[in-house]
Order: C-alpha cells, then structure tokens, then sequence
C-alpha cells in the first residue's frame, strides 16, 4: 500500500467511529425497549452443539471448517444446515434441540461454521464471496453426506449459501439434494433492504480495503467498524416486543466475536451478490421459504419474490418477528422444517416424522 492510500484509509477508518455511533443510536435504544424483564430462556443451554459429535471438513484451498452432528449415522434423510452473516452453527440452536426430538433417529442433523465465522478458520479475504460458500457447502456435504438424500436448511446468507450451491452443483438436484429451506434470505444483493444506506459508507469501503492490504493496521479499528454495523444488525435482529434477554445475550455474542475482517468481507458481498440463477434449480425440490414481517436486513418482500418463483414452496411469514426468526419464533420454523421433510421425503420417513410428531405433542 503506497503511504498516500495508507493515509486515505486510516483518515476514512478513523472516522467511521463518530458516524456509527450516531447511525446505531435509534436501533440501539429501540433494542433495549424490546428485551423483556420476563426470561424463558434463562437456563438454556446456548453451547448445547459443541457436546455434539465434532469433525473438520478441509476446503479444497485449506479453510478448516468446524462441523457438528447429531443424529444416527445410518438415518434415512440428513440435514445440513447453513447459518448466516455474523453468526455461527449455534444460530440454529433451537432447531438443533427440539427437531432432535421431533425427527428421532430419522433424521441425523449437520451443522458448519461457515469460513471466518465462528470455530472454522479464517481464510483469504479475497475467498469471502457467496459464490465461494457455495462451494465450501459441496465440500460438507461431501465428506458428512457422501450418500443418501439431503435437506439444506439456510439462514441468510446461509440461504444465500443454498442458492450458490443450487447453481453451481444443479446436478445434486433433485437426486441428492431433495428439499431446501431458505429463511430470512435473499436471491441478490441487499441493496434494497435498509442495511443497504449502510452498505453506502465509504468508511466501511476503507476498512475493507485496510483488511486486504495492511491486515495487521485493520485490527485497531475493529471497534470502529462495529460501530457503523454493529447496533444496526442488533436491532434489526427481533421484531417482537418481548425477547428473551438470555438470547439476545446469546446472539449478540456471536456478533461481537466474528471478526472484522469476515465481517466487512462478507458485508460487501452479500451487496453485489446475484444467485437468481439458483432459483432455477430450486424448482426441482420442495422449498421452504421463511421469513420475519419485521425484518429490517432481508425484508419479507425478498422471499414474496422468491416463492413466486418456486411453484413448490411453502411461504412461512412471521407476524412481528425480525431477522433472527429461527431463535425469536423457534416453534413456528421448526414446524415449518418438519413439514418441508415430510414433503421432501419417502412416503415410508413421512410417516414415521409424523408419527413421532404427534408422539411428541400428546406427551408434551
């Protein structure tokens, strides 16, 4: 980097603090007014997926990435899920303990820290694109589900994750990839959506830059950074009135500890990305399609678009729920998930999900 662009970043990364603070204000107050005194949750196990049957899948450009399953190893149907931007596997944490009891042995179930997120490993910021977690999924799902029929389940950019694969690997589908959930997503960029304003500072831009070309400088301002992007992706995180404060707590942390390298990467990807092409594919399989009515990042009009596309989708919308639908209204997405298996799978696992279903629910 020539000493002149060194002192445009630092001059750009230096200001990001004081236009992030007032850009988070609101969202940070209206954060605080929706946690509840109440808390239903505050003896959950959030780290229930690192007692888990633990493996390392390696990427073809040697990104270790840290995987979770539960489930047996011989069960009919796998699913492989797919967390989003800022998050890790223990965004699905819900899912991971009541679809559990819902699928029985049935179901074995896969979790993954996508690349820089999470316990997998960092990797290249030039590798941090959509169309390159696509290709990381094909690599799980190579070495977990080498065989068999398979569900994939993504949040975000998770679901962004499933689009990119679906394009890249149309052959998977529908001969082993037989259904796919795509919740709180998008099929192309966010530039619609309010984090779009976001994505427009120029700060943000000099931080990235900063990420690639001076690594070791960009860390001083990770404080910084966070403070343009980190009140926003909180705030529009819940859309209901009363949030458990042990999951937000819980959700906040996985924000706070992805790094700010992944974090800028990631953030201008999903700007530019494009998998409409994805949706072609999709229409093969059984889709679900899930979202929060209150979502300020992927607003609920992404996935109107999305299902329209997709004649054999299911459109789950959640009246007041925001992002993070999948920890705010578990039950309604776990529902949601054991529907979309039922459609997804032979007549002979249909019956049995069902059947554990209404056991579960008799007895609950």
């Amino acid at each position: 980097m020539s000493t002149a662009n060194r002192a445009g970043w630092l001059a750009g990364a230096a200001g990001i603090a004081a236009v992030g603070s007032a850009a988070g204000v609101t969202a940070a107050r209206s954060l605080r007014r929706r946690v509840t005194a109440e808390d239903p949750h505050r003896d959950e196990d959030f780290e229930l997926l690192d007692a888990d049957r633990s493996t390392v899948v390696t990427t073809p450009d040697g990104v270790p990435l840290a995987v979770r399953e539960v489930g047996p190893l011989n069960a009919p149907l796998t699913v492989v899920f797919a967390h989003g931007f800022c998050l890790r596997m223990g965004s699905f944490h819900f899912q991971r303990a009541r679809l559990t009891e819902q699928w029985g042995d049935q179901v074995r179930m896969v979790f993954y820290d996508q690349r820089g997120h999470g316990q997998s490993g960092e990797a290249s910021p030039e590798t941090y694109t959509v169309e390159q977690l696509g290709q990381d999924l094909e690599s799980v799902l190579a070495v977990m589900a080498p065989r068999g029929p398979v569900v994939l389940v993504g949040h975000s950019m998770g679901g962004m994750t499933v689009l990119s694969h679906a394009r890249q690997y149309p052959q998977r589908y529908p001969t082993r990839v037989v259904g796919a959930a795509l919740i709180a997503s998008a099929a192309e960029g966010v530039s619609r959506s309010p984090l779009g304003e976001i994505l427009k500072n120029p700060a943000l831009e000099a931080i990235r830059f900063g990420a690639r070309y001076a690594p070791k400088t960009v860390h001083r301002f990770r404080g910084a950074g966070r403070a343009v992007i980190g009140p926003i992706l909180r705030a529009a995180s819940y859309g209901d009135e009363k949030i458990s404060p042990s999951v937000v707590a819980f959700s906040e942390k996985m924000m706070h500890d992805t790094p700010i390298t992944t974090l800028v990467e990631f953030l201008h990807a999903l700007e530019v990305h494009d998998e409409t092409a994805g949706l072609t594919t999709l229409r093969k399989v059984p889709t679900l399609i899930a979202c929060g009515d209150h979502d300020l990042l992927t607003p609920m009009e992404y996935s109107q678009e999305m299902a329209v596309a997709l004649p054999k989708s299911e459109l789950v919308i959640v009246g007041g729920a925001g992002h993070l639908v999948q920890l705010e209204n578990p039950e309604i997405i776990d529902e949601a998930l054991v529907r979309l298996v039922e459609r997804s799978t032979p007549s002979k696992l249909v019956a049995l999900t069902r059947r554990v279903r209404d056991r579960v629910r008799n007895h609950g």
